[in-house]
């Protein structure tokens, strides 16, 4: 992290007003001395002896998420450390994983991510709502587990086409066929299809996806390579020793890391992120270490203690984030990234497009052609916009440009986006 995140970390919990800073009196004296004294004996400072927690705003939340998505200032630090950091990225196509890490890293190359991946120590499985993302191998192997259940309520999705069919006995026999060669979805449905004639393949298939901790393998992936999808085990791909001394994640751990890089949250925020229920438990067990605020109607929401929350009307400059990027998929109320008026405009259907945040919210879409002699990225603003606004922009878009285009910095230009907004 750069030294404006490290000093941002070190006083969580106690936001700025600018440069200069407020004046303090003395009641704001007393009042931070009162919530110290309480917070060293272990009560929460949010919502505790009586008081009624403090309420966020939609930009207060979106400006701490910012924060933890490491989006307000580009950060030294290295892929695997920001993979981990974020508990993965969503990777339902090969390129958005790369672009958010070019939105987030300081200095990042798509070899930064291809290396890794090249090495197996970086893979992409689908774990988080089911859906494929990027995670370091450690990661993986601990992830897995803990969203398990999820992948277990996927089976009944199924269950008409697996009528008749030993779970048990499909898991091992996939297993069997992935780890003695890596297989695609469509050999997996054909083999298992020959052993239950009478089911139905895709089931077949999807339920070996549900069972086992299937990996994508490289090239599929990797940066300008092409590769067919094909899937083997973790434990195959990344040794079954080491899977084995992998300790798994639990509960009360995976709430700490996904307040820490999406808080605050609900309860209901962190199961839309993962895809699990009854998560209440475990914050409910960790609450005397949380800070509990509310947001504007009402809904609790738990943060770290020393998690970074910057004051409201920290600057946010322009940011090109992917198809499916997390910061927009993670949480139950979206209203923190995501103006209301704006709700639909990124996606259609299950078409979703790349995204434009203006001062730390959903502002248009963009996207890069890279067929020409120079390429060309095009940006469709949701509303006007001033000309130091789009001066920001094509600096932003330069710097996309320079990192990621094999041609180098191209051609900026903006376009409006067709239809009303809703």
């Amino acid at each position: 992290m750069t030294s404006r995140q490290q000093r941002a970390t070190a006083t969580a919990g106690h936001p700025t007003a600018g440069p200069a800073g407020p004046k303090t009196t003395g009641r704001q004296t007393a009042g931070r001395e009162k919530a110290a004294r309480k917070k060293a004996a272990g009560t929460p400072a949010g919502g505790a002896g009586g008081r009624e927690p403090e309420v966020l705003s939609p930009r207060a939340l979106g400006r701490a998420t910012l924060a933890r998505q490491l989006l307000l200032e580009p950060a030294e630090s290295t892929v695997p450390e920001a993979l981990e950091h974020l508990l993965g990225l969503q990777a339902q196509n090969v390129r958005p994983p790369y672009f958010a890490l070019a939105a987030r890293l300081a200095r990042f190359r798509p070899e930064d991510l291809s290396a890794p991946m090249a090495g197996r120590q970086a893979v992409r499985s689908a774990t988080l709502r089911s859906t494929l993302h990027t995670h370091t191998a450690r990661d993986l192997l601990r992830l897995r587990p803990f969203v398990q259940p999820a992948k277990d309520r996927e089976l009944h999705q199924f269950r008409k086409g697996l009528a008749g069919v030993d779970l048990d006995r499909l898991s091992a026999l996939a297993r069997e066929l992935v780890e003695d060669e890596p297989r695609t979805m469509a050999q997996l449905r054909t083999a298992l299809g020959a052993a239950w004639p009478d089911a139905e393949p895709r089931a077949l298939a999807m339920a070996a996806r549900s069972l086992l901790p299937l990996i994508q393998v490289t090239p599929r992936g990797l940066w300008g390579r092409g590769g067919q999808v094909a899937l083997t085990t973790a434990e195959k791909w990344l040794g079954r020793a080491v899977a084995e001394a992998v300790e798994p994640l639990g509960a009360e751990e995976a709430v700490r890391r996904y307040l820490a890089a999406f808080g605050p949250a609900s309860v209901k925020d962190m199961g839309t992120w993962c895809g699990l229920t009854g998560l209440r438990a475990a914050f409910e067990e960790l609450r005397p270490a949380l800070r509990v605020f509310r947001d504007e109607h009402g809904t609790e929401l738990f943060d770290l203690p020393e998690a970074p929350r910057p004051d409201p009307d920290t600057p946010a400059p322009p940011r090109f984030l992917p198809e499916y990027d997390n910061l927009l998929l993670s949480h139950a109320d979206r209203t923190r990234v995501v103006p209301p008026v704006h709700r639909h405009r990124h996606v259609r259907g299950n078409q979703a497009f790349r995204t434009l945040l203006l001062d730390g919210f959903l502002a248009g879409l963009w996207r890069l052609d890279e067929e020409g002699v120079r390429p060309l990225l095009t940006v469709e603003l949701f509303e006007g916009a001033s000309r130091a606004v789009r001066s920001g922009i094509e600096e932003e878009a330069g710097r996309l440009m320079s990192r990621m285009c094999a041609a180098g910095t191209g051609e900026v230009r903006f376009a409006a986006v067709a239809g009303p907004p809703g």
